[in-house]
């Protein structure tokens, strides 16, 4: 043996007593590779978050709202629907319900209706003389108070409305135009 062997300047291990080198811990071999693995699984975590992430904001235009709301009171800024238009009631003039003192009033009512609706277009046509009498009536049982332009709006709601569910069948009342609504008081 020579003197270098003796000292064990190498570093090498004598061997064991069954004649094998032992190779490192087993413990001390698992946690790197544990550790490498956790740093991927965390580092495609935060991949595939970054990617969801950037889509999202590509998709949504940089995180803006994709509904819009309009103030219903502003001005109206899409396409208006087109309406076909009912105006054979004629002029039609009446009293009102005021007492003892009734106003006269005369109208000129336009019912318009969906576009291409020709069962509707057929219905107004033959309940022209009804529409007449309903008009008539409806106007009788308002106060002239109740027929100043402020409440025109209230009044076309309110017939388009009492059309639509007592009235007509098939067809639907879309728009009320007045042609002429005029209220003389009595004197």
């Amino acid at each position: 043996m020579s003197d270098s062997d003796d000292l064990d300047l190498e570093g090498e291990g004598a061997p064991d007593a069954g004649g094998t080198a032992k190779k490192g811990g087993g413990l001390s071999n698992l946690l790197p590779t544990l550790l490498k693995f956790a740093a991927i699984g965390i580092g495609a975590l935060i991949f595939i978050i970054t990617v969801c992430v950037i889509t999202y904001n590509i998709m949504n235009k940089g995180g803006k709202s994709q509904t819009v709301l309009q103030d219903p009171t502003g001005p109206y800024t899409g396409k208006r629907p087109e309406y076909n238009y009912y105006d054979m009631i004629g002029s039609i003039t009446t009293k009102t319900k005021d007492f003892p003192a009734a106003s006269t009033v005369t109208v000129e009512m336009i019912i318009g209706y969906d576009l291409n609706d020709l069962n509707a277009s057929a219905e107004l046509v033959s309940r022209r003389y009804e529409l007449r009498d309903f008009v008539r009536r409806y106007f009788t049982g308002k106060y002239a108070s109740d027929l100043v332009p402020e409440r025109e709006e209230e009044l076309k709601k309110e017939i388009r409305e009492m059309l639509n569910t007592r009235f007509l069948d098939t067809a639907r009342a879309r728009l009320i135009l007045f042609n002429r609504l005029d209220v003389s008081e009595a004197f």
